[in-house]
């Protein structure tokens, strides 16, 4: 039975590496001038992303700021601004990406399961 189910993730690995598209990778020289532009619009798109959540929004509404008023405002502001806001709103736990905490704990939780002979 052991046989049997490592022979069929090995023939399910097959088949996903199979179909798995390949991407061809292109090296080029980037000036200084398109990095910290593509920087400061993904911190941009942070505050923006943040500002358009619907906590976010409806406590901006109860504070008396339209949403749009906020997006204008984060469109005003200058890359230093925008540079320490991102990184406020990163370090915030709200803020936080959570998808690689449940990937871990899945994967530990996988691998306890294992050890404990869950596939006898």
């Amino acid at each position: 039975m052991n046989t049997a189910w490592a022979r069929s993730i090995c023939r399910l690995l097959v088949v996903l590496m199979a179909l798995a598209p390949y991407q061809v990778a292109q090296a080029g020289m980037i000036g200084t001038d398109q990095m910290v532009a593509s920087a400061s619009q993904a911190d941009r798109d942070t505050i923006l992303n943040f500002v358009t959540r619907s906590d976010v929004a409806s406590q901006l509404q109860s504070l008396g700021l339209d949403p749009s008023t906020a997006k204008d405002r984060v469109a005003a502001m200058t890359d230093q601004e925008v540079q320490a806001m991102a990184a406020r709103i990163e370090s915030m736990p709200a803020g936080a990406d959570a998808v690689g905490i449940v990937l871990l704990i899945l994967v530990l939780a996988a691998i306890w399961y294992v050890w404990r002979g869950g596939f006898r």
